[in-house]
């Protein structure tokens, strides 16, 4: 299994590595795509490598796109023209596509979530019209899963790791860093 995780400049540090410690725990291959280049800086100051630029990225090998919210870091993924591509190239390929915090509004900004179940962070749920607007910690509709915020970033990352691999690993994953749901 192969998963994309795009960071630009205000990422939310606590839900982007969260999903990739967690992903790599599962066996999944996980390429951190740079949006604005080939580090990027989180909304507190932590700064992340990235393994290649979105651009880059081989959608075709793709399995999963997962985007962390933070902000400015969510406006910079919803402006990029890379990653608004690889949300409808995979969302129309089938693919998982998941987004959390303020992530989801890029999803909405793509028209993917037009009559869907989803979520966001509650500070975001005014631009979220177009969806079946519920308040879940993590709410899966078909190949789109979306979740509130850093405090649901373990839960988040379980449900995609329960979709990409099985729920098995995903329990086991919650088993060994002691997380109670």
């Amino acid at each position: 299994m192969r998963a994309i995780v795009p960071l630009a400049d205000g990422f939310e540090e606590i839900e982007a590595v969260t999903v990739i410690d967690l992903f790599r725990r599962a066996g999944i291959e996980v390429t951190v795509a740079g949006v604005h280049g080939t580090s990027a800086t989180g909304s507190h100051g932590i700064t992340m490598q990235c393994d290649a630029l979105i651009e880059d990225c081989n959608l075709d090998g793709a399995d999963a796109l997962v985007l962390p919210g933070g902000m400015p870091g969510s406006r910079a993924l919803r402006e990029s023209g890379p990653v608004r591509d690889a949300v409808m190239r995979l969302v129309a390929d089938g693919k998982l596509v998941a987004a959390v915090c303020a992530a989801p509004t890029v999803l909405a900004s793509c028209g993917v979530l037009r009559g869907r179940r989803a979520t966001s962070h509650p500070a975001h749920a005014h631009e979220m019209d177009d969806c079946n607007y519920v308040s879940d910690a993590v709410v899966e509709d078909g190949n789109i899963i979306t979740s509130r915020g850093a405090g649901t970033s373990i839960e988040f990352a379980l449900a995609i790791i329960a979709r990409l691999v099985n729920k098995e690993t995903a329990r086991e994953i919650a088993e060994r860093i002691v997380y109670r749901r």
